[in-house]
């Protein structure tokens, strides 16, 4: 677990692909309860520690996770969330490279919990709603491409099935297109960065979450990507 950030109302981590932010059917430890344990042994703190979920990644999905200490930033985080106050930055390495160097992708989204699925419309229909995301080229090769997104809006899967639609699904995401798993069974999607005015002291925050160092491909794509 890599501390990106803290102080005594938020702390700010780099979540690793196949950790769970939140406690799910499969019984496995979240990171939100590591977190608590990590706390209480560290700062040696009777009772129990309070750690609030703000927002969440999938599961295959690595980096950017911030956790509330204290339920006055909890408070605050959620309606900055909500207000979209948040700015949140994900590369994606996708096995294609998009026609568009840069585009807005706007589409509708409808949600299947039978298969944990979403699906993208181009026009309007009952039950979907509008999904909104910026993206731009930064680094490419031979057979994959670095999308740097932004999110416009914070819909199930959204960056998943809206690349995919454009056929640039991401690396390693069999259930949105791609041909082949990673062999750890992530998806090439990080979040890379958050940006916003820290709830209680008004300063500002500005994180960025190293990229997997253990994938070489990564490595390579953030090398290029910084070097442009």
């Amino acid at each position: 677990m890599e501390i990106l950030y803290e102080d005594n109302h938020i702390i700010i981590v780099n979540k690793a692909a196949g950790e769970i932010v939140q406690g799910d059917k499969t019984g496995d430890e979240p990171l939100v309860e590591t977190l608590k344990r990590f706390i209480k042994e560290r700062d040696n703190k009777p009772g129990q520690v309070f750690m609030g979920v703000v927002h969440r990644l999938d599961r295959p999905v690595s980096g950017v996770v911030v956790f509330a200490k204290t339920s006055k930033a909890l408070s605050r985080l959620n309606a900055m969330f909500a207000s979209g106050d948040m700015h949140k930055t994900y590369w994606a390495v996708t096995r294609n490279k998009p026609a568009k160097e840069s585009d807005t992708l706007t589409g509708y989204i409808t949600s299947v919990e039978r298969n944990n699925k979403s699906y993208v419309w181009a026009e309007p229909r009952p039950g979907a709603k509008e999904a909104r995301l910026s993206y731009r080229l930064i680094a490419s090769g031979e057979r994959y491409s670095l999308l740097e997104v932004n999110l416009m809006t914070g819909r199930k899967h959204q960056i998943r099935v809206q690349l995919s639609s454009i056929g640039c699904p991401v690396k390693g995401d069999l259930k949105y297109g791609d041909k082949r798993s990673n062999p750890d069974g992530s998806i090439s999607l990080h979040a890379r960065r958050i940006h916003f005015i820290h709830p209680v002291s008004k300063i500002e925050i500005d994180v960025t979450a190293p990229v997997p160092q253990y994938d070489n491909l990564w490595r390579a794509l953030e090398d290029a990507a910084t070097q442009a």
